[in-house]
């Protein structure tokens, strides 16, 4: 099989798809490797590295034209639309519940859309998805700590407090991957840190972990609006696998917080859960301020470590790479039903029910 892989058009967004060694794990399995060139810069990978591990370094056009796999880091964008067409896998993070052109375009072409996303393992995890969640979960509270700082229009407040200073508050809404690794840095920061979730399971095992250093909460109304009105920094970690984030914070509710408290919704990129966060920003220019409330909503946070990221990711997506590759897409699905769940398109039809839902088309599952 031919497996490309092209820069990132997403501005600011510095991770690649495919590491030189990522390369040399194909060719020895006999596939051939085109690599854009510049495409591992951001990431700190020269070409000569892509060109030594025996990958051909080509122009974007010829990455697009020539390969039956398309392996990125996040979906494809407007300008790459047109390259995309039938019998071609895009394998990447794709979002689709909240991408209703580019799920458009997918299904238009006739491409196969496997998504990093929604590949569910037989425990229920995403195998895919958990490194990037806990590289912004751990993110989310760095950031917020930075414009928490008056410059930023926070309050000024410092996470950790001092001596004879009470501490900040973290409210961290969603107990999954991004919020433990949200709470694993507030806790070492010494914030005071309240965690939400759905399920009282999961809340046990954070207690577990935590003891007394963390407060949790069963997610109902009261409890979020109560939380969040005496938040200084709230994490927005919600996830529902392949579908649209729930709006779990009301505008009214960011309106109880503090002048110059902040949001860092995490789950921003499928369509966010906090209402006010109304719109993605870009590394280049991250928060706006609502209702006297910074409000942080990149998409991408990762991309802002792309070195760590990179490695964290191509670990996680290469085995399943490589068994599409040398297999085919249908072959490959028969014999993991965690990769199965990664198809979201295929063949013009939505494939993955939840993107169905989010989208209003029809949900035809493959008979495989």
């Amino acid at each position: 099989m031919k497996i490309g892989c092209v820069k990132e058009v997403l501005r600011h967004e510095y991770r690649v798809g495919l590491t030189p060694d990522n390369a040399a794990s194909y060719i020895r399995h006999g596939h051939q490797i085109l690599i854009e060139r510049g495409a591992g810069l951001g990431s700190s990978y020269e070409d000569v590295e892509y060109e030594k591990a025996g990958a051909r370094l080509c122009d974007v056009r010829e990455v697009w034209s020539s390969c039956d796999m398309i392996v990125k880091v996040k979906d494809p964008k407007p300008e790459e639309f047109a390259y995309i067409r039938e019998n071609q896998i895009i394998y990447t993070y794709l979002h689709l519940a909240a991408a209703r052109d580019l799920a458009a375009a997918l299904l238009d072409s006739g491409a196969s859309g496997v998504a990093y996303e929604t590949i569910e393992d037989a425990g229920g995890g995403l195998p895919c998805l958990k490194p990037m969640s806990e590289i912004a979960g751990k993110l989310s509270i760095q950031e917020g700590a930075k414009y928490l700082e008056k410059p930023y229009g926070g309050r000024g407040i410092l996470l950790g407090g001092v001596v004879g200073v009470e501490p900040g508050h973290v409210v961290i809404i969603g107990a999954g991957v991004v919020g433990l690794g949200a709470a694993k840095i507030a806790v070492g920061l010494g914030a005071r840190v309240t965690m939400i979730d759905i399920s009282i399971e999961r809340l046990s095992y954070i207690s577990d972990i935590f003891g007394n250093r963390i407060t949790t909460l069963k997610s109902n109304e009261y409890n979020i609006a109560k939380s969040v009105a005496d938040a200084d920094l709230l994490i927005g970690a919600v996830l529902v696998p392949g579908a649209k984030a729930p709006k779990l914070v009301s505008e009214e509710m960011v309106k109880s917080m503090r002048p110059g408290s902040v949001i860092v919704d995490v789950a921003i990129d499928q369509g966010g859960s906090v209402v006010t966060c109304d719109r993605t920003t870009s590394h280049d220019n991250p928060y706006f301020i609502k209702h006297g409330v910074v409000h942080y909503s990149v998409p991408n946070m990762p991309g802002a470590v792309p070195r760590t990221s990179t490695f964290a990711l191509s670990n996680a997506t290469l085995p399943y790479a490589l068994l599409i590759a040398n297999h085919g897409v249908e072959a490959a699905m028969r014999s993991d039903r965690a990769l199965l769940q990664g198809l979201n398109v295929h063949a013009g039809r939505v494939t993955y029910k939840a993107v169905a839902e989010a989208q209003g088309l029809p949900y035809e599952p493959v008979d495989w």
